[in-house]
């Protein structure tokens, strides 16, 4: 008898630990199935220049995703990087193209723009307390509304037609070379998202201010008893945000070579989307930059692989869903027998 209940508790184990690993590591299993499915599907799905264009293609949306990280990791959540993005590109653009300056200023400008609506979000969900959703997703409207006003509702482009003759400025090889250049045979866009997924991995994981700020998230009062300045962690984490979301606009506007209008309401939801399944991962219910990342490539192997079996844009994200769905029900999934049972 004692020889039976010993092998059942084996196996109870074995079964525990193998429910376990699916609800730590399902959205990777996910990315894993989804990448086999389509090299399977498609003999030019798993090659050096697909699989490239889609980490260029998902470094734009990791860098807003990461935007949205920061704000979930101090409990607050942004919406308005999408804008943000939008904002930026068009600045850019304009810096180029209508005022005719040189990098540090088509740079420089867009940042500023982002820090700028970081400001105002953390002036309406921090100052005002407004509800982070509602104060977020007011400003991503206002912003939209900006950036459409200031370019009468065109996108920015060389020699496009002015009140008097054309615009002479352009896109210069310097600023192109952002999203278009590579370094060693790797596109700069890749290498940027790299740079920055790894800066605030380390920023958020390894140092104190990181540290806090989860603790600010986690439990604000207790984070106010200890001393830490909650308000001031939110603030940062909203401005990191609007930086976040305007360095994927500069690379969005080297890359295409224009200032399109709106360029980065797309990249909204597919963006949130990587940051919630960055939430899932591991079933640590904690935001997380490597998670972020991993949601990132999922959504954009999910969009590569179904752009090259030729199914229909507006059924594609029919498909995205229910795959973030399968992967944040594996993360999310709680065992509710194992609870009662301990």
């Amino acid at each position: 008898m004692e020889t039976i209940e010993l092998q059942q508790n084996k196996q109870g184990f074995r079964v525990r630990g193998a429910g376990q690993a699916l609800y730590r590591y399902g959205a990777v299993i996910t990315i894993l199935v989804v990448i086999a499915f389509f090299s399977i599907a498609n003999d030019h799905f798993f090659t050096y220049a697909n699989l490239s264009d889609i980490l260029k293609s998902i470094s734009i949306v990791t860098f807003l995703a990461l935007g949205v990280t920061f704000s979930l990791v101090v409990d607050g959540f942004d919406v308005s990087v999408g804008s943000t993005t939008s904002l930026a590109v068009i600045a850019a653009a304009s810096a180029l193209v209508i005022h005719r300056q040189e990098l540090f200023v088509a740079v420089l400008v867009p940042l500023s723009c982002g820090a700028a609506v970081g400001l105002l979000n953390a002036f309406l969900a921090v100052k005002l307390r407004l509800p982070d959703l509602l104060a977020t997703l007011a400003v991503m409207y206002v912003v939209n509304g900006i950036q459409q006003t200031y370019s009468k509702g065109y996108s920015i482009y060389e020699g496009m037609p002015a009140t008097v003759g054309h615009q002479t400025g352009k896109f210069i090889p310097s600023f192109k070379w952002i999203g278009q250049g590579e370094w060693f045979g790797i596109p700069m866009p890749v290498l940027l998202m790299v740079l920055f997924v790894a800066l605030s991995h380390l920023f958020l994981e390894y140092t104190t201010y990181g540290r806090r700020m989860y603790m600010v998230g986690g439990n604000p009062e207790a984070a106010n008893l200890f001393g830490i300045p909650v308000e001031r962690y939110r603030v940062f984490a909203y401005v990191v945000s609007g930086l976040l979301a305007s360095v994927g606009g500069i690379v969005l506007a080297s890359r295409i070579g224009t200032g399109q209008v709106s360029a980065g309401a797309p990249l909204l939801m597919d963006s949130v989307a990587a940051a919630y399944i960055g939430y899932a991962l591991f079933g640590e219910k904690r935001p997380s930059v490597l998670g972020t990342l991993l949601g990132s490539i999922l959504i954009g192997v999910l969009l590569n692989g179904l752009t090259m079996m030729n199914v229909p844009y507006f059924a594609q994200d029919i498909v995205k869903g229910g795959i973030l769905i399968l992967a944040l029900t594996f993360s999310f999934l709680r065992k509710d027998s194992a609870r009662m049972k301990s």
